[in-house]
């Protein structure tokens, strides 16, 4: 086990290492527009950039039990991030398009196995007595890097040019590939090279592919309207349903659904998955209605809800390491309530709204994250047994990844716009040309400013919308604030872990 500046320094470089795969899958988010202009492409073709890497990233993830066990956890880890660097370096000197779709599915696919990867290398060279504060260190990357993606990506793209989105990505991953292996090189996991499932390989690559670009293209191809939508949910469907029966029966499977038996993992997976569901609904929707609605710019959308991560940076490494003195389910309650009182709060919000406000419910709704992430990872994880750690963290975060962020941010997306179709009829149905207000509306614009009628009518419809937004924005704080709270049963039902056991320490069933 390491300790002192070693210990320091190798927690610094392995959370760097997945720091800059998190924040790359939401820094080019606000770049699109600029990419799409300087490589003549439109908007719609640019968001390949943001799908290439998502879809080969998914497939890749709940694979990192298996390529752990076949090259080593450390010597994995450290090849990663010095190919997810270069493919980095060549994402910045695209030239086109196609180059730079190519190199993003490249970048995802050797990116896909750092978040659980990371995670299993904090917990086998930290002593027992340093795990939660590592651990809490871990969280806090997690979920700060994804709020501060849009920020230092409007920054970048704003003041330099879109390349250096990839750019920062090299001296980092140097640093961390260089330091991690320095450190762990004599300490790397057992080899094991198991003959390959190429059928179940293929399936998986097939049925996840498919799913991750159904979600994201669903929106702009108006879902099951398009037959390509169709066509992407039936292959992935029976891929993966074909996948999960073929996994069954394989006596050295790529992927290891008998953690599922275990009541813990399953739950906890379960709730965490469908928090970060609510989580990343509410961080796609909130900034997506301050831009079209409230004229916010990329940046200050970015910054308005970035406090939703300033309690986990301050205070993870604290809950991390006193958290084992409390029951762990007692914390993951409580993360609820916070959580939910926040999205009651964000429920009430109206068109007028001021920065310091939305700033204020992002923040209260981050003390809800700072005790929702890390003890839940605890609890669900707290009985595996060391060696098969690599395996069931690379499962519990593709169902986590794919599910809570990939779907849940397609699903909200998709309510947010039909709420607001709902809204915007029953309003539009209330205004007619004998109410005292609207009489006044028109008569003040026609005379005063010599408006047309049609001009007036834009104008009135553009205010209805502004509305319509705004309640369905509310409808959705008002929907994950229930089902957060509905949740709570689920931990509940998980058993107690011991306050000493620490993730990892479980032993063979």
């Amino acid at each position: 086990m390491e300790k002192g500046v070693k210990l320091i320094l190798l927690t610094l470089a392995i959370g760097l290492g997945t720091f800059i795969q998190i924040l790359d899958t939401s820094i080019a988010n606000v770049a699109l527009p600029y990419i799409a202009g300087n490589l003549n492409v439109s908007a719609d073709q640019g968001t390949w950039v943001i799908t290439s890497f998502a879809a080969s990233n998914a497939i890749v993830l709940p694979l990192t039990g298996w390529l752990s066990d076949y090259f080593g956890r450390v010597r994995l880890f450290v090849w990663s991030v010095l190919l997810f660097a270069l493919a980095s370096f060549i994402c910045g000197l695209s030239t086109s398009l196609s180059m730079l779709v190519f190199f993003r599915v490249i970048q995802g696919a050797v990116a896909g196995a750092l978040i659980p990867l990371s995670q299993s290398l904090l917990i086998i060279s930290t002593p027992q007595e340093h795990q939660g504060v590592a651990l809490g260190f871990w969280s806090m990357i997690v979920i700060v890097a994804p709020v501060l993606g849009p920020i230092v990506g409007g920054y970048i793209t704003e003041t330099y040019s879109w390349p250096w989105i990839f750019y920062i990505n090299v001296p980092i991953g140097l640093f961390s590939a260089s330091v991690t292996w320095y450190i762990l090189k004599n300490r790397d996991s057992k080899i094991v090279r198991n003959p390959i499932d190429w059928l179940g390989l293929f399936l998986l690559t097939v049925g996840v592919g498919s799913m991750q670009i159904m979600l994201d293209k669903g929106k702009d191809l108006d879902w099951f309207e398009s037959n390509v939508i169709i066509a992407l949910t039936i292959v992935s469907v029976i891929s993966l349903i074909y996948f999960s029966i073929w996994t069954y029966y394989q006596k050295f499977p790529i992927v290891d659904f008998s953690f599922y038996k275990n009541r813990n993992f399953a739950l906890g997976s379960l709730a965490v998955t469908l928090g970060f569901m609510i989580y990343f609904g509410s961080t796609v929707t909130i900034p997506l209605w301050l831009q079209t609605q409230q004229n916010y710019t990329a940046y200050w959308a970015g910054l308005a809800v970035a406090p939703i991560g300033i309690a986990s940076f301050l205070f993870s490494p604290f809950i991390g390491k006193h958290m084992h003195r409390i029951d762990l389910r007692y914390l993951g309650i409580l993360s609820f309530l916070l959580f939910a009182c926040g999205f009651f709060y964000q429920a009430n919000f109206t068109p007028q709204i001021s920065l310091r406000v939305v700033m204020l419910a992002r923040l209260f709704q981050g003390f809800g994250i700072l005790f929702f992430f890390l003890p839940l990872i605890q609890l669900s994880l707290g009985d595996i047994p060391q060696e098969r750690l690599a395996s069931a963290t690379g499962l519990y975060h593709f169902i986590r990844i794919l599910v809570g962020s990939g779907f849940g941010t397609s699903l909200s997306i998709e309510l947010w716009t039909r709420r607001e179709i709902f809204h915007h009829a029953r309003l539009a149905e209330t205004i007619n040309d004998y109410m005292p207000d609207i009489t006044q509306f028109y008569r003040s614009l026609m005379h005063q400013n010599h408006f047309s009628r049609e001009v007036i009518n834009n104008l009135l419809d553009r205010q209805v919308e502004q509305q319509a937004f705004m309640l369905s924005t509310n409808d959705l704080s008002w929907l994950g604030a229930w089902l957060l709270l509905l949740m709570i049963p689920l931990v509940l039902l998980c058993k107690k872990v011991k306050p000493t056991q620490e993730i990892g320490a479980g032993q063979h069933h």
